[in-house]
């Protein structure tokens, strides 16, 4: 063996010896129904559809119908009811006006393996003022962040009338330092520039790479013009969609060029149903999100009828790195597994939930927030429910019956007392 093919062998040996890179993507206000793969005719989602080509797609996946319960799950893979998350920040329900310190979260996990781990992107679990110790407090070396609200930054931060821009001329903090912004600066190229930036600082070593976008969130602005650089086009939902689509594009381009596509697995996600489509309300469209993974060692072009939660999320990610979780407990179950091609142990049911309102599946049947009962047949997308609330069938009973001591394990928010 010549001495450039022994270098080369050792390298390779050493990269498969290294844990996995993981880059985690979640889209803002982006329900399944809105991604070509998932079956939308209107939206052009070329990359997301590439990436479920070359990687395992879940028909059937539930975050909250909110973004913060949503992204507390997702980090903690703990239900709402065990952090205080169960509704928005300063909700009744939601008995927090921050993430805590004391919650373990997968970049707590992350970190503790050795990990860089850096977040770019849409925070929203409290005031930018809290950034700095809340972000570093949850386990992320780094961060650049949406600044979301007014919080004790520069009066020239971009607070007054466009305060809370996360696209043109956005208010960013960076490791507790406010980053002035200019009009022409559009928030997305920013959080993706400094995702790509992480991972590049971070190549020779294993990273996790936390990337809660800004898009598709409403106001749907006028994105840049991909056909017509420099310029904008008309905004609206479909542009939003499009644009979220070529940053994804962009981060795998950015992976190829950085020679770390070969070990490093990719989470592609939604937080909630689509604005004016869903996100909201306690139903299968306010809940069911995209749900891609694609990389070294991942089943390529499956698509699973399994049933999967954002609770599932932390032990998946435990169990494919091999880091160790050292937290208090997860809701959740790794589908791992399922990833490589193996059975696993499919759930049997998933759980969501808003304020007082709770919502069940399993493969069957569906109950919906405000009581509505399902019997969904095989379907996956919502199309040919059969609204069986009022009827009488044993089967039905029997179902009703199945879920209610399932829910009596599962609890609501305690009232309010008057």
């Amino acid at each position: 063996m010549t001495r450039r093919c022994f270098l080369s062998s050792m390298a390779l040996a050493a990269a498969q010896k290294r844990p996995p890179n993981v880059l985690f993507i979640m889209a803002d206000d982006l329900g399944a129904s809105a991604v070509g793969c998932y079956g939308n005719t209107a939206h052009r989602t070329p990359h997301v559809d590439r990436m479920a080509a070359r990687g395992v797609r879940f028909q059937t996946c539930y975050a909250t119908p909110l973004c913060s319960p949503t992204r507390v799950l997702l980090m903690t893979g703990r239900y709402g009811f065990r952090t205080g998350f169960t509704n928005f920040i300063g909700r009744v329900t939601t008995r927090v006006d921050r993430l805590s310190a004391d919650e373990y979260t997968f970049a707590d996990m992350f970190k503790a393996a050795g990990y860089a781990t850096g977040l770019a992107g849409k925070w929203q679990l409290g005031l930018a003022s809290q950034h700095a110790a809340m972000i570093h407090d949850s386990g992320f070396d780094e961060y650049f962040a949406w600044a979301w609200k007014e919080g004790g930054l520069p009066a020239d931060a971009n607070f007054d009338g466009s305060a809370r821009q996360r696209y043109w001329h956005p208010a960013i903090v960076s490791n507790g330092k406010h980053l002035p912004t200019k009009p022409s600066d559009y928030g997305p190229h920013l959080y993706s520039d400094w995702i790509i930036d992480f991972m590049r600082r971070n190549r020779e070593r294993p990273f996790f790479a936390y990337y809660p976008m800004a898009l598709v969130h409403e106001p749907w602005e006028p994105t840049p013009d991909l056909a017509k650089p420099g310029e904008k086009t008309k905004g609206g939902l479909k542009n939003n969609v499009e644009y979220m689509d070529h940053i994804v594009g962009r981060l795998f381009r950015a992976l190829d060029e950085l020679r770390l596509a070969d070990n490093t697995i990719v989470f592609f996600c939604g937080d909630n149903g689509t604005g004016k489509d869903g996100k909201g309300t306690v139903t299968e469209a306010g809940v069911r999100v995209p749900m891609i993974v694609a990389g070294p060692g991942v089943l390529k072009g499956k698509v699973l009828r399994d049933l999967v939660s954002f609770a599932d999320v932390v032990p998946t990610l435990a169990e494919w790195t091999g880091v160790s979780y050292k937290g208090p407990g997860s809701d959740g179950v790794s589908f791992a597994p399922q990833l490589r091609g193996e059975r696993g142990k499919p759930r049997e049911w998933v759980f969501s939930y808003l304020g007082y309102k709770r919502m069940l599946r399993d493969r069957r049947w569906l109950l919906e927030g405000d009581g509505q009962f399902f019997d969904c047949g095989e379907a996956r997308d919502g199309v040919g429910f059969k609204d069986v609330t009022a009827s009488q069938d044993v089967e039905v009973l029997q179902a009703k019956a199945r879920f209610a001591r399932i829910l009596e394990k599962l609890p609501a928010p305690p009232a309010e007392k008057n």
